[in-house]
This record gives C-alpha cells, structure tokens and sequence, in this order.
C-alpha cells in the first residue's frame, strides 16, 4: 500500500500531463533586485537620485563602473556606466521615449509638487512638461543623464 498512515494517498496523483499546480502558477518566479540606469557618469546619477529620494550610494570597489542605491522603503536603484547613451525624447515614440520612466509620490497638495519641483530642479533636473494641471496629476522631466521621470500628486483617501 502506498500513501500516508492510513495506507492511501491523501492528495490523488497529478496527471503527468496536468502541468504546474494552480499554487505554482500564482508563485512569483523571481524577486525584483534593481531597477538600473544606464548613465555616462554612475557616480553623479546616483547622488542625484540620492538627494531626490535618500539613501547613500555604493560605488563596486572593483568596478566604478556601477553604483548602487539601497532607496530606504523602496527598491534599490543601481547606475551603470553607459558611455555612448543616448537619452530618450520626450514625448516622441519614435525617439527611444518610451523606455521606461519613475514616478514619485510628490505629495497630495500642488504646493507640495511645486515645492519638489523647485528641489529637483536645483539638484539638476530638466523640465520636459509641466503643462496642462487640470487634467492631469503629475510633472514630467529629465533626470541628468535625460531618463525620464514623474513627480506625482498623489491625492490620499
């Protein structure tokens, strides 16, 4: 007899041709590490972002090629040297725009956004659109290398 103490199977055989359990298909395959930046200066990127969101960088010792940013709450964003980049347009599809941007909680009010506008504009970043606030919630620019990225209002419940 084969199975449990009891001398039967508790849970019936998977056919072989069943594939993976409704379990297994709902489990994550992975785990995210990093989101990464591909940039011609990792050194400079990374303190921008570290003075956009917090954090320290961490220069590869053997490798300046590559700084990492453990974001205190959040995923750790890395920057990889990447020196023929060329940065996207935006808004234009056409022109590497669509690759992938961030988007950040600026807060809930527009004093709030206008007040992170003006702190990453001073760390560096260049405004791409900041029209039409009426019908939308969120500014668009360019971080110093050119990837771009949100600040977002964010209303709470």
């Amino acid at each position: 007899m084969g199975g449990g103490a009891l001398g039967f199977s508790v849970c019936p055989p998977r056919p072989p041709d069943a594939g993976p359990s409704e379990e297994a298909r709902m489990a994550p395959v992975v785990r995210l590490r990093s989101v990464v930046l591909d940039c011609p200066d990792p050194q400079a990127l990374a303190a921008f972002y570290a003075a956009l969101v917090g954090g320290t960088p961490q220069a590869d010792e053997e490798d300046d090629d590559w700084v990492v940013l453990q974001v205190p709450g959040g995923p750790q964003l890395a920057f990889q040297k990447a020196d023929g980049l060329t940065p996207p347009e935006w808004p234009r599809a056409d022109r590497n725009s669509q690759q992938f941007h961030l988007d950040f909680d600026a807060g809930a009010t527009w004093e709030e956004v206008d007040a992170a506008h003006e702190r990453v504009l001073a760390l560096g970043a260049r405004p791409l659109d900041l029209e039409d606030r009426d019908r939308k919630d969120f500014l668009v620019y360019a971080d110093p290398a050119g990837h771009p990225f949100c600040l977002c209002r964010i209303e709470q419940p």
